[in-house]
């Protein structure tokens, strides 16, 4: 059984260190990844994702993108101090004897579009964006849209939304999508209909939430297995 614990890692530069949780493998570890989240806990459906993707034997490391200033607004989280909690995270991680070309990156929400570019920056094996706006829009001034930053990925990127979601709007996914087909690295975006394809939300519950009849529980579903696969078959 994966086991869960606190960690932090040294800042580059300047002083201080970055608060981890760390989701370990039972046994040996073939990889890394790296979860940005915007949120200051856990949900227990995040938690139990985490550890699914430790049981495919990914060491999952999350920083704690607040832990400068617990009160800061969202959208000030993704400037250098980004940059500075990832590249710590990721030499924690690298110090283990894992492989950059074998560390993965996934964000939720605007963490998604941090993932995107922590990726177009960093030596990375491969990244997952879900339900990321500022598609065509950036979300900050300063940051480039996401239609930009995917021309220039260099590793494999996996973009996951939902039709109905009002911050991804339909026609800007289709510009992404269509933005991405110019990078050189493989990229796939997928659309499901509505909402529900979030591996980090809790399971549908009700008595028809099977996948073979449930279309909402089938795209949470589908969705997991697309991060998975895109993990197993990049992360190598």
């Amino acid at each position: 059984m994966p086991e869960i614990s606190k960690n932090a890692a040294p800042l580059l530069e300047g002083e201080g260190k970055v608060p981890l949780t760390v989701v370990r493998p039972d046994g040996s570890v073939r990889g890394g990844i790296l979860l940005l989240h915007q949120s200051h806990a856990f949900s227990a459906a995040m938690l139990q994702f985490m550890e699914a993707l430790a049981e495919e034997r990914w060491i999952v490391v999350a920083p704690d993108l607040h832990h400068r200033d617990s009160d800061t607004d969202t959208s000030e989280l993704f400037g250098e101090s980004l940059y500075a909690d990832a590249d710590a995270t990721l030499e924690w991680i690298t110090s283990g004897g894992i492989a950059s070309d074998t560390v993965g990156v996934i964000g939720f929400d605007d963490a998604g579009a941090a993932a995107l570019f922590v990726a177009a920056g960093r030596p990375v094996g491969a990244v997952v964006s879900v339900s990321s706006p500022g598609i065509t829009r950036p979300l900050r001034s300063s940051l480039p849209p996401l239609v930009d930053v995917v021309r220039s990925l260099r590793a494999p990127w996996l973009g996951l939304y939902g039709v109905d979601d009002p911050k991804t709007p339909p026609a800007d996914i289709e510009s992404l999508r269509d933005a991405a087909g110019e990078s050189d690295a493989p990229t796939l975006v997928v659309s499901y209909e509505g909402l529900a394809h979030r591996p980090d939300e809790p399971p549908v519950e009700h008595a028809s939430a099977d996948p073979d009849t449930d279309p909402q529980e089938a795209a949470i579903v589908d969705a997991r297995r697309r991060i998975f696969d895109w993990f197993d078959s990049h992360l190598r």
